[in-house]
């Protein structure tokens, strides 16, 4: 295993709010398979990831089953930020058996959302390694988890654009044909909101151009080919950050950061993702 990456904490509080939407949903008015089991039972069980991942979600995971069983036992053996191979034991649990299998499925939701989110940026940020630009997300998440995908996405190693519409500005096309102009818009986002990070997205180097002029703190190449982005960056010459965004993968991503941008903004890491393979068997002790 190698070291891990070790993020900021997740607000315990938005933790607690995800797991009770979760619960309430899987559960309704109870588990009516668990009454399989007998009613005051104890198990162990054993949490297996059968790929290769960044692990992110623990938090998450933890919650589920404390929600219904406070005196479980949620022995760890890797963290958030860390990287496994398939095959590794990650957890070990013990508690109340029906409370074990009726957290179960919630938690391995969070779990495996959260870990692949985590992993794919990973992939991202090893893509780019040496060049110095940073992976950014963006708002392109599950309704109602953005703030548990955006702290997956610090797990992987990946940086966070904004969180919402409300902590910085990102002037787009539409905002700025209602504005009239580039430099309208920047200067009625600078009255409103003095101290809110600015950024103008721009399609050429003409509008490139306008936005520098405009005294904004960052730009969003939109859709720039390599040439374009490279041209781009010879043209800024150091002025302003510049954050490349479409047309990236894993492919061209390389490429793209080696054209000397400084960030590069990715919708993949929290909406192109495939869970990752995750088992919890259970032993009634």
């Amino acid at each position: 295993m190698s070291q891990p990456f070790v993020p900021v904490a997740p607000d315990a509080a938005h933790v607690a709010i995800d797991i009770e939407r979760a619960l309430a949903e899987d559960l309704g008015q109870g588990d009516a398979t668990a009454e399989l089991l007998p009613i005051d039972a104890h198990a162990h069980a054993t949490l297996t990831c059968r790929d290769s991942a960044v692990i992110a979600g623990t938090a998450w995971f933890d919650a589920c089953f404390r929600r219904l069983d406070p005196a479980v036992q949620i022995d760890w053996q890797t963290r958030d930020g860390q990287r496994v191979d398939a095959g590794t034991v990650i957890c070990r649990l013990s508690g109340h058996a029906r409370s074990l299998v009726s957290a179960e499925r919630s938690a391995l939701n969070f779990l495996q959302l959260l870990s692949a989110t985590a992993t794919v940026t990973a992939d991202y940020v090893a893509a780019v390694a040496g060049t110095g630009v940073r992976i950014l997300d963006t708002r392109k998440t599950v309704p109602g988890l953005r703030l548990a995908q955006k702290y997956a996405v610090r797990c992987g190693g990946g940086h966070n654009h904004r969180i919402g519409l409300y902590d910085a500005i990102l002037v787009k096309e539409n905002h700025i044909i209602a504005a009239g102009s580039i430099a309208a818009a920047v200067q009625s986002a600078r009255q409103l909101h003095p101290n809110l990070l600015l950024e103008v997205e721009v399609e050429n180097l003409d509008e490139l151009a306008q936005a520098i002029d405009a005294g904004v703190d960052r730009v969003m190449l939109d859709n720039f080919s390599l040439l374009q982005m490279t041209e781009a960056v010879q043209f800024t010459g150091g002025r302003v950050p510049l954050e490349g965004s479409g047309n990236v993968d894993l492919h061209t991503i390389g490429e793209f950061a080696r054209t000397g941008v400084d960030f590069i903004s990715v919708g993949a890491l929290t909406k192109h993702v495939r869970a990752i393979d995750l088992s919890l068997r259970l032993q009634l002790s």
